[in-house]
């Protein structure tokens, strides 16, 4: 069995102790949140609360990198080279209506590239970790995207644009081309998990846009070392800040890029 690097024991020991915080966080959430108040503020609080650990824990480790959060933005550091790039918790809005789907991201960027990825859900204790070269994980399970290769065979995970982000209309038209073909269409409300899901085999292929670099980084690495294909929508390169992405087994891949094409 491979073992996590000492990059990635660094990684992985930051996501858990932060996801202690949100376990704790999460537990009040499940009351705060059928009071009358509602529990934004709340959760916009534990947000901070989780991001601020992951800072102190990574630059405590690794002095110097870089850091990309989603809530402090861009933090320059001394040493050029590296970046982390970090989401505290994926899957806010579940978190806010106590639904056990939600992710602590962390990547990190060495010259450009994606070289580690971490993707951890403190509700079910599924820890995914990757490292480029040296295949991708969940807890010590090595992962394999899906062998599958029909579309009428695939389970394929998206995310909808919600109230004043992204474009509702042509998001209709790619739903249309694809889940007229699939087994099913699955939007969960936390794209680092789908990925992660993706890189697992649990889903065939995925597709959104408006994506940030936070919500992806890890799991292009993940998706990539479990055998998988990561593209934007136009079939290039997935660009970090590009937005859309679209990923898949190589079969699967191909497919939905096509689907997606014509709904251009």
């Amino acid at each position: 069995m491979t073992t996590p690097s000492a990059l990635l024991k660094v990684m992985i020991d930051a996501a858990r102790k932060t996801a202690r915080g949100l376990a704790r966080d999460f537990g009040e959430v499940t009351e705060l949140q059928v009071s009358k108040k509602g529990a934004a503020d709340f959760v916009s609080a534990a947000d901070l609360k989780a991001e601020q650990t992951l800072f102190e824990e990574l630059s405590k480790a690794r002095p110097g990198y870089g850091f990309l959060g989603e809530e402090r933005g861009m933090i320059e550091g001394t040493d050029k080279t590296h970046r982390w790039i970090v989401d505290p918790l994926d899957g806010t809005t579940n978190f806010l209506h106590a639904m056990p789907h939600f992710a602590i991201n962390i990547a990190l960027e060495r010259e450009a590239e994606i070289v580690a990825g971490v993707t951890y859900n403190p509700a079910t204790g599924d820890l995914f970790w990757t490292e480029r070269g040296r295949g991708a994980f969940m807890n010590d399970k090595r992962l394999r995207v899906s062998a599958r290769q029909r579309l009428d065979e695939s389970l394929i995970g998206t995310g909808i644009p919600f109230l004043g982000h992204g474009q509702h209309a042509r998001f209709l038209k790619e739903l249309h081309q694809i889940s007229q073909r699939v087994a099913g269409v699955r939007r969960f409300g936390a794209a680092a998990l789908d990925l992660a899901w993706v890189a697992a085999g649990r889903m065939d292929g995925f597709w959104e846009r408006d994506l940030k670099p936070w919500d992806v980084a890890a799991g292009l690495l993940m998706i990539t070392e479990a055998g998988g294909k990561v593209t934007d929508a136009d079939g290039g390169p997935h660009a970090l800040d590009g937005g859309s992405i679209v990923a898949g087994n190589l079969d699967i891949h191909a497919l939905l890029l096509e689907r997606i094409q014509a709904a251009a």
